[in-house]
């Protein structure tokens, strides 16, 4: 049987990972590199991601994924240490002793905040689907625990859409992240990044005789009798790892849309630490950024030789002009960064990156398979209710699970 992957990223490798050497397999991606919102630069001697990733000990099918491709060896369990920018000052988040000090809530509200951490893998997330992340907050916590530290955090992660981001998204992501001691918070990184990962993807899929395609976007797809043509070519089963939106515009059928916001994450890297060792610093201020994440504040600096940063915004829409040089701006005047300081910068932009979690979104995912098309991604179920590179490749190994049982003796 011959199969189109659409898309290189996670879910796009790992279908055709568990698609080829049994059948003949295209993979379609439209950039330069394969990855996805996993991509990486290369600078000088060291690989980094566009988009800041780590993973998490429960991350099941990653940690089976890297013993499978043998990279496991590669993954270092650190420390991820937290804080909050808050009236020009840095507020060291990470440690009872730090939190107690935080000036921005009382000792109850702290209190109510820490009951709700340890509250939070015990919630039925499913049951929050229909409730907003603010009105539970509200209910919950009251209004000063949300005006001065939930509200900032939703805002700078889905700006004018927070309001109907659902209780669903951030239950999970408080549960997913309360693994912490004393330290900080334990994440896993690959020793060399995650380029590790993605080349080891690559190389299995055209191991088993897949073809990947990169600078390849697939423009159109259409139906040819009982089989599909893809920019011309025909295909007897296609996997979309697209939005839905955008392969329903391209294919001509029709998929109900997921809400998505587009990111623009710029990675800088400078001679100097400037976030007082913290690795994840959270803007209450006004910025064109909504988090400040030091990259080598959590991997060793050694592997770099330089400080490197991620500034992490979202957006929809499109970007206003000049958004880099804003940005890049305002880092340096709000952290006393000289021009000088700065060795490079690179702005990676997506207006696809990610679905808004908004109330209802769970019944609203599509299916596997649409209109004979079979799709997977960011916005499958496994993804939900937040998305994580261990959700996108469950995802891609049940779209190809779907694709073998609908087609048994192809």
């Amino acid at each position: 049987m011959k199969i189109c992957v659409v898309g290189g990223g996670l879910s796009g490798l790992v279908s055709a990972l568990n698609l080829a050497g049994t059948h003949q397999v295209d993979l379609f991606e439209r950039r330069p590199v394969p990855g996805g919102c996993l991509g990486s630069y290369r600078i000088g001697d060291y690989w980094i991601e566009e988009y800041y990733h780590h993973c998490f000990a429960g991350d099941a099918r990653l940690l089976a994924l890297l013993d499978t491709l043998q990279v496991a060896d590669r993954l270092e369990w650190l420390r991820g240490s937290t804080g909050y920018y808050v009236d020009g000052t840095v507020h060291p988040l990470t440690t009872p002793i730090e939190i107690l000090r935080y000036p921005h809530l009382t000792f109850t509200e702290k209190a109510r905040l820490g009951l709700l951490t340890l509250r939070s893998r015990r919630l039925d997330v499913s049951a929050l689907d229909n409730i907003t992340a603010k009105d539970f907050i509200l209910d919950n916590l009251g209004p000063g625990i949300y005006s001065s530290f939930f509200e900032p955090l939703l805002k700078s992660k889905f700006g004018d859409r927070r309001g109907e981001v659902s209780a669903a998204w951030l239950i999970s992501r408080i549960a997913i992240r309360s693994d912490r001691g004393a330290g900080g918070e334990r994440l896993g990184y690959l020793r060399g990044g995650f380029q590790h990962l993605i080349a080891r993807l690559q190389e299995e899929v055209e191991g088993l005789g897949a073809s990947v395609m990169l600078d390849s976007p697939v423009r159109e797809i259409r139906r040819d009798g009982g089989g599909w043509l893809v920019n011309g070519e025909v295909y007897d089963a296609v996997v979309s790892t697209l939005p839905p939106q955008v392969t329903a515009e391209i294919a001509g059928v029709d998929i109900a849309p997921v809400p998505y916001q587009g990111a623009a994450c710029m990675t800088l890297a400078l001679d100097r630490d400037v976030t007082d060792g913290i690795y994840w610093l959270n803007m209450k201020d006004a910025a064109p950024y909504g988090a400040v994440v030091s990259h080598t504040n959590f991997a060793p600096l050694a592997w770099y030789g330089e400080h490197l940063v991620y500034l992490a915004s979202y957006f929809a829409g499109r970007l206003p002009e000049g958004f880099e040089q804003t940005m890049l701006a305002d880092f340096c005047r709000r952290f006393s960064v000289s021009a000088s300081e700065v060795h490079w910068h690179r702005l990676a932009v997506d207006p696809y990156a990610g679905p808004v979690y908004t109330t209802g979104l769970r019944d609203r995912l599509p299916a596997y398979e649409e209109h004979g098309l079979f799709l997977a991604g960011m916005f499958s179920p496994p993804n939900y209710p937040e998305r994580s590179m261990n959700g996108s490749i469950v995802a891609g190994e049940e779209v190809a699970r779907r694709v073998l049982a609908r087609y048994p003796h192809a």
